[in-house]
């Protein structure tokens, strides 16, 4: 018999696009969450691209927004479609400022992007934001899946960045910071029913 956390990873990595209003790029990672955000932008499953995170770490990957604003540009995404949200010095943060911005922008659907590894502690954390609002707000993954798991980056190997984030689940889970492998299978079928 598969376990929740199982069962959750399944959900996480086969989520179902869905048009959005807006695609959240995750800073982290270096620059190899950009091309994902660019793809899911250029088939117009969203209008804008909110870039956020205001850590500065190069050595833990971690780009100023303004160097993934510039190279969007580059990529032509209209300064227009962009937003930088460059206040939040962690996930919880990023969970509880794009929380906030969807709220003040009417939003009622969007699409994180973070690397696969990520992925699963980065959507519990925003799961978790949106329900202590109890805000009806759909949270679509869209990992960046095509991603070197053994290479040995500046700022760590990813499968065992993996590793890391599901002990932080675990530490996370413990002061409330997340949401359970439950909550978010049971929001996997109320997302699934929404039009």
């Amino acid at each position: 018999m598969m376990t929740f956390q199982e069962l959750f990873i399944v959900l996480v990595s086969n989520d179902m696009l869905k048009k959005s209003d807006a695609i959240i790029l995750l800073e982290g990672d270096g620059f190899f969450r950009i091309d994902k955000a660019l793809e899911l932008y250029l088939q117009k499953w969203a209008s804008f691209i909110v870039i956020s995170g205001g850590i500065q770490n190069l050595d833990k990957g971690s780009f100023p927004a303004a160097q993934l604003y510039e190279a969007l540009v580059k990529k032509n995404v209209n300064d227009s479609d962009i937003i930088i949200e460059d206040m939040s010095l962690n996930t919880r943060e990023q969970a509880e400022n794009i929380i906030k911005l969807s709220q003040e922008n009417g939003w009622k659907r969007i699409i994180i992007v973070a690397s696969h590894y990520h992925q699963y502690r980065a959507f519990l954390t925003f799961l978790k934001v949106v329900l202590d609002k109890k805000i009806d707000l759909e949270i679509i993954n869209a990992a960046v899946s095509d991603l070197a798991w053994f290479e040995n980056l500046k700022w760590g190997v990813r499968f065992e960045l993996l590793k890391e984030e599901f002990e932080k689940i675990k530490k996370y889970k413990k002061v409330g910071h997340v949401a359970t492998f439950q909550e978010a299978i049971n929001y996997f079928k109320w997302k699934e029913l929404q039009i």
